[in-house]
């Protein structure tokens, strides 16, 4: 059996089939496309038209390499959404969690007395974020309220698309948890909080566990694709799959998942829900077969990013991420470290100028070069790093003892040397694509083909390379 991936990420896209032969499991990456931000009625957001046809030609591409799965899945990144009125048809934009539209909504209910902070972690677990699904709603109900009269469904993005492609309307877990909506003890949608804020509850659908399956492709997406096949709920949280993929050996080791975020963390039984945890900024994210990933969200490679695109205005051409790292090697001796995740960083004009402010600021030497500047980025990555294991150990009373990197940001073997410096244990970088092998992991034991996890991540151990760097 073949098993396609289709794992969006807010910078870039990638459909991959995964097939175990003698064994192993074989990643073939057959179709790859760009993602990105656009302005709307005001707004940042993400052009939804756009992926889905890119979702349909990755699909096509498939069937042209001979790898038409027998099963496929989704997963993006979290807590953006859409509302769909009661024959389907979407309402206004895929509004992007980066915009601007949150601003201030969770102080104004703390002022207004509608919910505290610390009420809504104590029942949902989830870090504050201002762009967090919950305060993404508030903000339309105040800016648009007759989207929200109209609305008879949300849908987060990955269900969506799912929902386009075979017709069932249903809510991811791991994916629904980060709305902060979601009662981390029930993994139900929590009823009070949801009147609490105003929100009409007909709009939240029923919440499915990774590994259900949705139904087989309408038949005219077949037509369109070349074949059928099932659709399976991935962990649809793009973290949610990468946590499936690590191969960790035991409970000493901390998950990093990087990317255009970096998510730092560990896997759970049961949620941390008390006050040094709030204080934190530590979350509880839903993980698949009953588990929790309590992790802290780091702004991650998405400076590295956004300076990369402001070089290749500057210097006429986009310098490859080995360039980046070539010259903040270069650099060396270049001392000044930033907070990576002061909200300056979400999106700045110039991440550039951004970065060299925060140093003035702090009486540091601002980067002048493209190398300090990078230099910069990867070390102030790299402390935040160690201060995030520091803290989940206290918060866990776990002594950690190594790291174990997955995603695309584990090919950066300069920031794996800072990162193991900083936190003075050895780290473990691989696999590249995490995501999609959490993804095809899901696909796999819902086949039948994996009896569990643990078998899973033994398969991931057995397939792929791991490369360890000491400090």
């Amino acid at each position: 059996m073949r098993h396609l991936a289709i794992d969006i990420g807010a910078s870039s896209g990638r459909h991959i089939v995964g097939e175990v032969v003698d064994g192993t499991l074989r990643l073939t990456e057959v179709y790859r496309f760009e993602n990105g931000l656009v302005e709307r009625n005001g707004h940042l957001c993400w052009d939804i038209d756009r992926l889905f046809s890119e979702v349909l030609a990755g699909m096509r591409a498939a069937a042209e390499r001979g790898l038409a799965p027998d099963t496929f899945g989704i997963d993006t990144w979290a807590v953006d959404y859409v509302l769909l009125d009661e024959s389907g048809a979407r309402l206004g934009d895929a509004v992007a969690y980066r915009d601007a539209r949150t601003d201030g909504v969770r102080d104004a209910l703390e002022v207004a007395g509608t919910l505290s902070f610390a009420e809504q972690y104590e029942r949902t677990g989830i870090q504050y974020q201002p762009f967090n699904t919950a305060y993404q709603l508030v903000a339309a109900k105040h800016e648009a309220p007759e989207l929200l009269d109209r609305a008879e469904r949300l849908l987060m993005i990955p269900d969506y698309l799912h929902y386009l492609l075979c017709g069932t309307a249903a809510t991811e877990y791991t994916n629904a948890s980060t709305t902060a909506l979601v009662n981390a003890r029930t993994r139900t949608w929590d009823d009070e909080l949801i009147a609490r804020l105003g929100l009409p509850r007909r709009i939240f659908q029923p919440i499915c566990e990774p590994g259900t399956v949705l139904g087989e492709l309408t038949p005219e997406t077949a037509h369109e694709v070349g074949y059928t096949c099932r659709v399976v709920a991935p962990a649809t949280h793009d973290t949610g799959s990468a946590w499936l993929a690590v191969p960790a050996q035991d409970e000493r080791s901390v998950y990093l998942s990087s990317g255009t975020w970096s998510l730092m963390g560990c896997e759970l039984g049961a949620p941390i829900l008390t006050e040094a945890s709030m204080q934190a900024n530590f979350t509880n994210e839903g993980g698949a077969f009953g588990t929790v990933r309590y992790l802290k969200n780091i702004m991650g490679l998405w400076m590295a990013q956004r300076v990369r695109e402001e070089l290749a205005e500057e210097e006429g051409s986009r310098p490859s991420f080995d360039e980046l790292v070539r010259r903040a090697r270069e650099a060396e001796g270049f001392e000044a470290v930033i907070d990576v995740d002061d909200p300056r960083f979400l999106a700045p004009q110039s991440m550039t100028e951004a970065v060299r402010a925060l140093c003035a600021e702090s009486n540091q030497s601002a980067p002048t070069t493209s190398g300090e500047l990078m230099r910069c980025i990867y070390r102030s990555l790299a402390v935040c790093y160690a201060r995030a294991v520091r803290e989940l150990s206290r918060l866990t009373g776990v002594d950690y003892a190594r790291i174990n990197i997955v995603g695309g940001g584990c090919q950066n073997a300069y920031l794996n040397e800072l990162t193991a410096a900083a936190c003075g244990m050895p780290v473990f970088a691989g696999p590249v694509e995490g995501t999609a092998l959490g993804n095809i992991m899901i696909q796999l034991i819902a086949a039948g083909k994996v009896p569990d996890l643990a078998a899973a991540r033994a398969l991931v151990r057995r397939s792929f390379d791991i490369k360890e760097v000491r400090p």
